[in-house]
């Protein structure tokens, strides 16, 4: 018998074929509190299995934004999940908080099961990189709403910190930035870098010119690292005054997010050397330094400010479970 709704575009099996492939993926991210089940109407957490005392909650949304258009492009969709993820976890941890769950939203024209099922396993992925539970998401199929082969994603990140350790705390002048190395060009600015990548003549399976070894897709398409397990310990320790995620709007407007008014960042230019990457870009598309700053994270993914005398424990702490982290300036008064 024919389905009208199939015949429009629609088909609700493939739906619940999906449902069935990525539920194991979600089983895989429960954590206390969570048991990574789908398929409901929502999704539950307890916060007292969790271990909290007096939380206040969290939460946090984004997208990938055109960094899709790469994925789309060169067909490797097995990352993407993770940018989504790192984009709204590192967001709530910039007030102190662990995150708890998350959710998703994929939408496109016509359900191709692999790639839905692809993206949702990197969504996975980057959750159990993060320590929080994926409880819950939404596919939409809309025939006529995205171009063949095409979709969107969007996620919705809760977390929770004790109300004695909401970040941020009063930062003071003298206070010290401690700047964590990103993996690239995380997801931010990409509308502008696929305009210098055309503009240069090149392609994304094209070695980058930067790096030889890896082409311009391995360059572009490395997740957005996630800073959770890393830095989390951390900002619990009152020397620690705050964490600011730099994503758009990069060093120059993100960090001032966590200042009281009449403090600013003076920033150490030598220890901002761009890395290859942003070097190439700045060049090949005749970028000032001021708007790559301005645009990108420049190679710094996070910034935790804390103070002076405890700095040099901060860096090696970071070093010791992996980050590379340095001094990158520190807090004046206006």
């Amino acid at each position: 018998m024919n389905n009208p709704y199939k015949q429009a575009g629609v088909d609700i099996d493939a739906g619940e074929r999906l449902v069935k492939v990525i539920s194991p993926f979600a089983k895989a991210t429960a954590r206390s509190g969570a048991d990574g089940d789908l398929g409901g109407f929502g999704g539950l957490f307890d916060l007292k299995a969790a271990g909290f005392n007096d939380p206040i909650l969290v939460s946090g949304t984004d997208g990938v934004g055109t960094k899709l258009k790469i994925a789309f492009e060169t067909g490797r969709h097995d990352t993407i999940g993770v940018d989504l993820v790192a984009m709204c976890v590192n967001d709530v941890l910039a007030q102190g908080a662990e995150p708890l769950f998350f959710l998703d939203y994929f939408a496109t024209g016509k359900l191709e099961e692999g790639t839905a099922a692809a993206v949702i396993k990197g969504v996975a992925d980057g959750c159990a990189v993060a320590g929080c539970a994926l409880i819950g998401g939404e596919t939409a199929e809309m025939p006529g709403m995205y171009a063949v082969g095409e979709y969107d994603l969007a996620g919705f990140c809760v977390g929770a910190v004790e109300r004695r350790h909401i970040l941020p705390r009063k930062a003071s002048p003298g206070d010290v930035m401690i700047g964590v190395a990103s993996s690239g060009a995380h997801s931010n600015g990409y509308s502008l870098i696929r305009r210098i990548v055309q503009d240069a003549g090149l392609r994304f399976d094209d070695p980058a010119p930067f790096d030889k070894a890896q082409s311009m897709a391995d360059a572009l398409l490395a997740p957005t690292r996630i800073y959770v397990k890393s830095v989390l310990p951390l900002l619990q320790k009152p020397e620690v005054v705050a964490f600011a995620h730099i994503t758009g709007g990069g060093l120059t407007d993100n960090i001032p997010r966590v200042l009281d008014k009449g403090l600013t960042p003076r920033f150490d230019e030598t220890a901002l050397a761009l890395p290859p990457l942003f070097a190439w870009l700045s060049d090949a598309g005749k970028i000032s330094f001021e708007d790559m700053r301005r645009t990108f994270n420049c190679g710094v993914g996070g910034v935790l400010i804390c103070r002076p005398d405890i700095a040099e424990d901060i860096v090696a702490k970071l070093e010791s479970v992996g980050e590379k982290a340095r001094p990158i300036g520190d807090i004046v008064s206006n």
